[in-house]
């Protein structure tokens, strides 16, 4: 996991993003005002208890709204444009299983103060390149537009129509609530809603000109950074504050209730149900924990963090002080280094070197402490050079430590 908590910050941080922190605990209105109290998140999810003064207070069940949070408490002392990504711990309940935990992990990014479709393809593109560079290839990006304040009140009118018609065919739970969020019926995976959804009129048809023309120019741009998409007219997302552009990752390796990797989309209308002027805003929140299960599913292994690059082996105790300061010179150059800590026999030694999965040994005896060298070798095929001690980091560096 930490691997792919370094391989996220050092991505976002290629794309101009900087990290922010927001706190683990919130005011639960920051989640009722800006969820909307039918949606999950809000009616199912939330974390919620009162402290010893009576507040309540919630875990944080996702990310947007407390980064959006964050921003407007030091909006007058950051740029125009606040492009930010947070790696963190979030909480919802439910029922654990496969992909789905009651504490899981999540790669975020936030683009504040932009309505511009590039804002929308940057943050997907990034999503994407991340996936694809934790060596994922069995997934697909589904993209829709949800509309804005101007067209999507005419559109709810007609879904609602649309789904009274249809009530007898829908889930319990949609059955009794579906006008109080009538595009919530369009979230949902029972088999029973998917098949009333698959013939509700659709909002891509019935968009207005100007989120027509942002919709267009997400796609457009998608294009030009050849990242493959399909259209999912019935596709939104579960919080209250999306408009316009909605999007999902899907792995192809994880069960269908539970295929979303990443989502996200745009939320012009954030700000002002904070009570803040109107600022939008486009970001996405990827689960961690379902990146690696697709990555099981694939087939696919990351690197595993705290392996040494080079464990260094010391032969006799006339060499243990020799063997410290190799262990500190490779450090102060960059190459991660070990040694056991007790005297040991050579072979016992490397036999730890391999077990530590370091792919060189440096090898200190007597001869190489008086003579200020060391022995590297190299692991994979025991291809070995003597050094001198200012020339080993040089030599491991230019090293692959898989023979060609």
């Amino acid at each position: 996991m930490l691997r792919l908590y370094r391989s996220a910050g050092a991505l976002a941080e290629l794309y101009g993003y900087a990290y922010v922190e927001t706190a683990i605990l919130e005011p639960t209105e920051l989640f009722t005002a800006t969820s909307g109290e039918s949606s999950d998140v809000v009616r199912k999810e939330k974390y919620t208890f009162e402290d010893r003064s009576g507040r309540s207070l919630t875990l944080r069940p996702e990310g947007t709204a407390p980064a959006m949070r964050a921003y407007l408490a030091k909006v007058h002392e950051l740029p125009p444009l606040f492009k930010a990504y947070y790696i963190e711990p979030e909480w919802r309940y439910g029922r654990p299983q496969a992909g789905r935990l009651r504490e899981f992990r999540v790669f975020g990014v936030e683009v504040i103060g932009t309505p511009d479709p590039g804002g929308d393809v940057e943050v997907i593109a990034l999503a994407d390149s991340y996936l694809r560079a934790r060596g994922l290839s069995r997934f697909n990006l589904r993209i829709n537009s949800i509309g804005d304040e101007r067209c999507r009140p005419a559109y709810g009118e007609e879904l609602s129509a649309y789904l009274e018609a249809n009530r007898d065919r829908l889930v319990d739970e949609h059955r009794i609530r579906f006008q109080e969020n009538p595009l919530r019926v369009l979230d949902c995976m029972d088999e029973g809603c998917v098949a009333v959804s698959s013939g509700a009129p659709k909002i891509s048809d019935r968009l207005c000109d100007p989120c027509r023309e942002h919709f267009a120019g997400v796609r457009s741009g998608l294009e030009g950074e050849s990242v493959p998409h399909v259209l999912d007219p019935t596709l939104v997302r579960g919080l209250d504050y999306y408009t316009r552009t909605a999007f999902e990752f899907g792995s192809d390796e994880l069960s269908p209730g539970q295929r979303t990797v990443c989502g996200g989309g745009r939320y012009d209308g954030l700000a002002e149900a904070m009570g803040a002027s109107p600022t939008p805003g486009v970001g996405f929140g990827m689960g961690l924990d379902r990146v690696m299960l697709a990555q099981d599913g694939e087939g696919v292994a990351e690197a595993v963090d705290g392996v040494p690059r080079c464990f260094v082996v010391a032969v006799g105790e006339a060499a243990r002080e020799w063997a410290s300061r190799v262990v500190r010179t490779l450090r102060a150059s960059g190459i991660s280094a070990a040694s056991g800590f007790e005297p040991r026999p050579l072979k016992a030694q490397l036999r730890m070197a391999g077990r530590s999965g370091a792919g060189f040994a440096a090898i200190v005896g007597e001869k190489e402490a008086g003579a200020g060298t060391v022995t590297l070798r190299r692991l994979s095929d025991g291809q070995q050079e003597e050094l001198r001690l200012n020339d080993a980091a040089a030599w491991i560096h230019s090293q692959s430590e898989t023979p060609a």
